[in-house]
């Protein structure tokens, strides 16, 4: 099958493209949000194409993959062919709601007959108002990392996105207490200064800013347990990345966390207190950690495996395409 499909998303992608398809990845010549193409941080097989939009009409194409709305116009723009009418789309939905009343909110593509939207998880799911428009949960899926849980620093990780810009979002203003703990190594994308930002010395918190994924990977299982301090977003894969690789989790039992982390794989709580009591034992007690951390990576491989994410992909696609016909 040959599916059109932006990088937005860069871990989900990734794992997207692992499947057995032909993947064509829209580049532009600034590399900009709707002409990414290929990933440089990420491996990627083969079998993701970059395409230019002028070529895009030519392009035999068996099915699009939506990700923001207006990808809808512009996708019709560049085939020449309109998605849901002409052929098949899907529409994947990666974010919680983010405006207005959350129980209430409206999602922009509700009651629609010419897509499905296909929800990251089941909390994204039951939270967006869609109306009358089809919708089914595919969960995520990871690459297993290659780097496995060691824990030999007595320090905490957290993998955030910017994290001054989204603050109680991302539960950044919650950093501070976990650092009278331990020290703590902050991942991701602009992510510097953090430490001047919340008034902390920079012993107390150290900025790693945007690192290759498989270093980052590398520094995250040396450290002894995984922060996952969220309020509200859609399932960070690197929470599930982390529990992959063997990591204890101390995490807010906020939107799909609450699925995500079992029982016995560290912390899970609302109570702030519960979590640093539980990132004191984990930094003081390794055996403890490393006993935590295999009990998150059995249940992370088996819920969040490569193998079912694309095995439930296929048959969605399947789906679509054998109902277009």
């Amino acid at each position: 099958m040959n599916i059109l499909l932006w990088h937005v998303h860069g871990s989900w992608t990734t794992s997207f493209v692992h499947g057995k398809h032909r993947y064509l990845v829209p580049v532009t010549p600034d590399r900009g949000p709707y002409g990414l193409g290929r990933a440089r941080t990420y491996p990627w097989p083969d079998t993701a194409v970059e395409v230019a939009p002028e070529d895009l009409r030519a392009a035999d194409v068996d099915l699009v993959i939506l990700q923001r709305p207006e990808e809808i116009d512009l996708a019709a723009q560049w085939l020449g062919r309109v998605p849901g009418r002409d052929l098949p789309a899907i529409y994947v939905e990666h974010n919680t709601p983010k405006d207005g009343d959350v129980p209430n909110s409206r999602h922009p593509l509700a009651d629609r007959d010419d897509l499905l939207i296909a929800h990251v998880t089941a909390f994204n799911q039951l939270f967006w108002d869609t109306g009358g428009t089809r919708t089914t949960v595919v969960d995520h899926g990871v690459v297993a990392p290659a780097t496995r849980y060691t824990g030999e620093l007595d320090r905490l990780a957290v993998v955030i996105n910017e994290p001054v810009r989204r603050w109680r979002v991302t539960g950044t203003d919650l950093l501070p207490r976990f650092a009278e703990i331990a020290p703590l190594d902050v991942y991701g994308m602009r992510v510097a200064g953090l430490a001047e930002h919340l008034g902390l010395p920079a012993d107390r918190i150290t900025s790693h800013d945007d690192v290759p994924q498989a270093r980052m990977h590398t520094e995250l299982g040396r450290r002894r347990a995984y922060l996952h301090l969220c309020r509200w977003t859609s399932l960070g894969l690197s929470l599930v990345e982390a529990m992959t690789m063997g990591m204890p989790v101390v995490a807010l039992a906020t939107t799909e966390a609450v699925m995500a982390v079992p029982p016995g794989a560290g912390a899970l709580a609302t109570r702030i207190d519960t979590l640093l009591d539980a990132a004191r034992r984990f930094v003081a007690d390794p055996a403890e950690a490393r006993r935590a951390g295999e009990v998150a990576r059995a249940v992370a491989l088996d819920r969040y495996g490569l193998d079912r994410f694309l095995a439930d992909w296929d048959r969605l696609l399947e789906e679509e395409t054998c109902a277009s016909r």
